[in-house]
């Protein structure tokens, strides 16, 4: 009896959470985070997701607070005063993602992660394009270069590259005719991917780009 109770204590997770309950509240985080909209939406999504990453050693947890406040970086665009905390939460979130990849087998999740640091940098050239575009501008691009080299067909790569190439000016290499075709090239392989809890998202920004 004594060494049925050992065996059963050694097969509870170290967390102390079942591996079960995590994943279920990965999956219900993710699907409200496919519909969140919202600063106050992602801001309670981010502290729902860091706090699962305490209890759950997947990269996804922390990958998705990093998203989270990227997104909000990008919803104060304009509001550049109010981004830095965000920016910097998130870099720290992404940072535990990026440890918990195994680089050698895993060169799809760092694409992913790799997208949501240029994404990260971006949002710091919003706090001030007139400084801070110099410094973290190139950072950006450099992330989306790494995430595109890892994975030429990474449909949120893509969508970030044709942002980029929307939101530049001509002069200084911006094609909204090319960024337009990218968008739909993203769209085109997200159609292709499966929901669930890995990341998919990208339609809605594409439409966005499209629409304009």
């Amino acid at each position: 009896m004594k060494r049925v109770i050992i065996m059963l204590v050694a097969l509870i997770p170290i967390s102390g959470f079942p591996q079960e309950g995590s994943a279920s509240t990965l999956e219900q985080l993710v699907a409200k985070l496919d519909g969140a909209a919202t600063v106050a939406d992602y801001e309670a999504l981010e502290a729902q997701f860091a706090a699962l990453s305490e209890a759950d050693e997947q990269w996804l947890p922390p990958y998705y607070a990093a998203l989270c406040d990227a997104n909000i970086g990008f919803l104060l665009e304009k509001e550049g005063e109010r981004i830095e905390p965000y920016s910097d939460r998130g870099l720290e979130q992404l940072k535990e993602a990026r440890s918990r990849i195994d680089s050698a087998t895993q060169r799809k999740e760092l694409a992913e992660v790799y997208v949501v640091a240029s994404l990260l940098y971006r949002t710091k050239v919003f706090i001030n394009p007139m400084t801070m575009g110099r410094k973290y501008g190139p950072t950006a691009g450099k992330y989306l270069e790494l995430a595109l080299k890892l994975d030429a067909d990474n449909p949120r790569a893509i969508h970030v590259d044709a942002w980029n190439k929307y939101h530049t000016p001509k002069m200084w290499g911006g094609d909204k005719g090319l960024a337009k075709e990218l968008a739909q090239k993203s769209l085109a392989l997200l159609a292709k991917e499966r929901k669930g809890v890995e990341p998919h998202w990208g339609v809605r920004e594409n439409k966005e780009l499209l629409n304009n």
